[in-house]
């Protein structure tokens, strides 16, 4: 099977992460990218080598689907240890397991500590669990692979409490750019939903609390979606079964040709089959289809779940992102959820690099009041958001020059390079979070930057790894572009050294003032 470009870049940096002694880490691909197929490439890499690999699900389905994967990418077959199936004697390398079987006591005793040599968890942000962290502990000699679709950096920094790196990341943006996944539309319904009353758990809403809150709001919302939606093929996710029958049943009454499936329905694989044949255009569940279930013909999604988790937002949205012939776009249907508490995930989520441009993207997409493209409100509201971040950047280096520092603030050089990734960067793993060591921060000092604005090692370590690649790339240090900015010239961090060293020999030979002619504001580097 060909890989595409992305995925086999992938499976290179997980094997590179291994070969350099790093035993736990993750990959980040968004739904539909081939995550499957991905470690089923780096299962047969790691049975070539003589290992013996473990493939860890919570779900039956998830098992079956990494099973099949498997044998059609690689021709391997799998043992399987769930319920009273058992590998123990089986001649197969690779086993397929319930992690609710695996983590009784009485059946991992029946493998030696060392048994498995890797171990690929499957939907990895489910991994900080007790139950997985006993089989992770009893095993603790494999090598670990999370493979994930969490687009979210608060579940990354979660993670990153067990994982050590981040072996490999392709984001829903480059997958929508490379035309491996659907664009995606995002509509805001004016329906205003309050949720103030709803209690939370765990971390999220209470899922009693939504069905009843959401009660009187299915009548309009249905009527929405006849508005909107009535030509689309759509999936509706609800907090209850009870809930999703009823707004089933009022889909019907409307014109729309709906089903609801849940964790009991008897006929659940005769509807998704009828689904996806296009006898139902509405399918209704309480969050049963957010793993493991495909239907590349769905074109619009309506979470009336609203949920505080961004890998649950995300693995909801993912079930209408694939391509299908002839479908232009994935519509996305967002409501006025009135919250007292701000950390809801909205479609801007999806894609938006922190909290500061979704914000700006979500308020684009509430006001507009029809379908917008996620890409083109993103890319407005980054350029908004750096506009004001460059105007209080001005007010802050006219404070700067007033004090004549001989160092540079980080912030002034992340902008005048626009190195927006320094500028976001949130750190995800247990290291990143320490403070910067004795070292990096002589270092930092020693090439121009203030230490004391840089909190955490890994922000040094990416901050000493830019300034390396500039000296080998011959663009300007940060003393230079202190020096330049501080003279009225702009975005020096995008000039050359050379460029930069000339204009100050200019400056220095002409006692220490910008020469006759030259208008910083407007000048550009040689």
């Amino acid at each position: 099977m060909e890989l595409r470009p992305y995925q086999q870049e992938a499976r290179q940096s997980i094997q590179a992460e291994w070969n350099k002694g790093v035993k736990r880490t993750l990959l980040v691909l968004p739904t539909g990218c081939g995550k499957t197929i991905v470690f089923s490439k780096v299962t047969e890499d790691r049975v070539k080598l003589g290992e013996r690999v473990l493939i860890l699900a919570h779900r039956g389905e998830l098992l079956d689907q990494a099973s099949d994967k498997l044998e059609k990418s690689t021709g391997l077959k799998t043992a399987t240890e769930k319920a009273d199936q058992t590998s123990i004697g089986s001649w197969y390398r690779v086993v397929v397991g319930s992690i609710q079987t695996l983590m009784r006591d009485k059946r991992l005793q029946q493998f030696a500590a060392n048994h498995f040599d890797t171990i690929i968890i499957d939907e990895a942000h489910h991994c900080l669990s007790d139950s997985y962290q006993r089989v992770l502990q009893y095993f603790e000699t494999a090598n670990v692979l999370g493979v994930t679709a969490t687009p979210d950096r608060g579940d990354m920094r979660n993670l990153g409490s067990y994982f050590e790196s981040l072996a490999y990341e392709y984001t829903l943006p480059k997958a929508i750019k490379a035309g491996f996944l659907s664009p995606i539309k995002a509509m805001t319904i004016p329906l205003q939903i309050n949720l103030s009353a709803v209690g939370q758990q765990a971390g999220d809403f209470k899922t009693q609390d939504l069905g009843t809150a959401l009660d009187p709001y299915l009548e309009s919302i249905a009527e929405e979606m006849l508005r909107v939606a009535k030509d689309r093929k759509i999936v509706v996710f609800l907090p209850l079964v009870k809930t999703s029958q009823k707004f089933t049943q009022i889909l019907n009454s409307i014109g729309f040709r709906a089903a609801e499936v849940n964790g009991d329905s008897q006929d659940r694989s005769q509807i998704l089959e009828d689904f996806d044949g296009d006898k139902y255009n509405v399918l209704c569940n309480s969050m049963l289809l957010t793993e493991g279930w495909d239907c590349p013909s769905v074109d619009c999604v309506v979470v009336l779940r609203p949920t505080k988790v961004r890998s649950l937002y995300s693995q909801m949205v993912g079930r209408g992102t694939r391509l299908f012939p002839g479908k232009t776009e994935l519509l996305l249907l967002d409501f006025l959820w009135h919250t007292e508490r701000h950390e809801l995930c909205h479609p801007a989520h999806l894609i938006a690099e922190n909290e500061e441009i979704a914000q700006a993207m979500t308020k684009q997409i509430e006001e507009a009041g029809i379908a917008l493209d996620l890409e083109d409100v993103e890319k407005q509201a980054a350029e908004d958001v750096v506009a004001q971040r460059e105007e209080a950047l001005a007010k802050q280096l006219a404070e700067m020059k007033r004090r004549k520092r001989a160092l540079v603030d980080p912030l002034q050089f992340e902008m005048s390079i626009q190195a927006e990734d320094l500028s976001s960067y949130v750190p995800s793993f247990g290291w990143e979070q320490a403070p910067p060591s004795d070292a990096q921060v002589k270092t930092l000092e020693k090439l121009g930057i203030m230490p004391e604005q840089i909190d955490n090692a890994g922000k040094a370590t990416k901050l000493l790894e830019r300034l390396d690649k500039r000296r080998e790339e011959g663009l300007t240090t940060p003393k230079q572009i202190r020096f330049l900015e501080g003279r009225g010239f702009e975005h020096v961090g995008t000039w050359s050294f050379d460029s930069a060293k000339k204009m100050i020999d200019r400056i220095a030979g002409n006692g220490w003032k910008v020469p006759a002619g030259v208008d910083p504001k407007a000048y550009q580097g040689e």
